[in-house]
């Protein structure tokens, strides 16, 4: 298989683009790509302060050196979340994220869950779930919480996500099967600050594929933890990952088509618009000033003062 662009033995070899690059050509295509997305959907500008969620991943670091190459404004938050299940994870993404800020001269935020309040993800998932289920809900609470905490208190104008197609894609096709409205309605490439305590929120990634990005990773020499979550194993966002490669084998682009045509769908007008009765109950925490919709305190503050407490 030969580059398009010089005729050079090519590096990859993109079916669902009919496209076959070069090392040299394929690391100048991925960015254009990645700005052609953050163009599309208005996502920011180079006179934007960017807080990117950073995990020590491939797609968030790679997504951190695409958009310092483009010139845009990007910080980089890392919250270790004390996930140390005999592999050191929580403590070899942040070695590795801190190496990468350092060898380019970016700021990083870092926020040290256990720390700052008082338990790692495992033991809080623990005790808030009486170990019936995987810490992955309480995770995505907190993590959710504390970025968007850090993005109020640092005033940057958009919050930043890694999260690539096959994520978006294996989401979408979980709310779609499970037909949850709210979700769907809400599933999009920005995600407007649209009430008080919010921060605008934008995912660059949402038309790259992972494997797109690990070549990205490799042909930039990035290092990045390659294990993956040890609580990850058997979730439902995996089981639809594996179930849309298959699709992707014998249908190259199903989960672009997939994801995009949903875009389209959307803006066609599919949800009608109509008033959403948790936006209208909308305030401060009064614990930690952030939005939420549950009476008196948000979800957050309201498990960690379970957990405090105790029995």
């Amino acid at each position: 298989m030969k580059c398009r662009s010089c005729g050079k033995k090519a590096a990859i070899n993109m079916r669902h683009h009919k496209l076959a690059l070069c090392g040299e050509h394929y690391l100048e295509w991925l960015p254009g790509q990645v700005e052609h997305a953050i163009r599309k959907y208005r996502m920011f500008t180079r006179s934007d302060r960017l807080l990117l969620a950073v995990s020590g991943g491939k797609d968030s670091l790679s997504l951190w050196d695409i958009l310092w190459r483009l010139g845009f404004q990007a910080d980089g938050l890392y919250i270790g979340l004390g996930i140390d299940e005999g592999i050191a994870y929580s403590a070899e993404s942040e070695r590795l994220t801190r190496q990468f800020a350092q060898e380019r001269g970016l700021t990083l935020h870092a926020v040290d869950f256990p720390r700052e309040y008082g338990k790692s993800i495992p033991a809080l998932a623990g005790r808030s779930l009486r170990g019936q289920e995987k810490p992955c809900s309480v995770c995505g609470l907190a993590k959710r919480h504390v970025m968007n905490r850090v993005a109020r208190e640092q005033a940057y104008d958009v919050l930043v996500t890694g999260h690539n197609l096959d994520d978006e894609a294996a989401v979408l096709l979980g709310n779609t099967l499970n037909w949850i409205p709210g979700y769907l309605l809400r599933q999009a490439p920005v995600l407007e600050a649209s009430r008080p305590g919010m921060v605008r929120k934008a995912k660059p990634l949402c038309r790259v594929y992972e494997r797109e990005m690990a070549a990205y990773a490799l042909l930039r020499g990035i290092e990045y933890v390659y294990d993956e979550c040890p609580f990850a194993a058997g979730s439902n966002t995996n089981y639809y990952k594996e179930l849309l490669n298959k699709l992707e084998l014998d249908r190259p682009s199903a989960k672009l088509n997939f994801y995009l045509a949903f875009l389209q769908a959307k803006e066609n007008g599919l949800f009608a618009p109509q008033a959403d009765p948790k936006a209208e109950n909308l305030h401060s925490c009064p614990t930690c000033g952030q939005a939420t919709t549950t009476p008196g305190d948000c979800t957050f503050c309201r498990m960690l003062g379970r957990i405090h407490r105790g029995p």
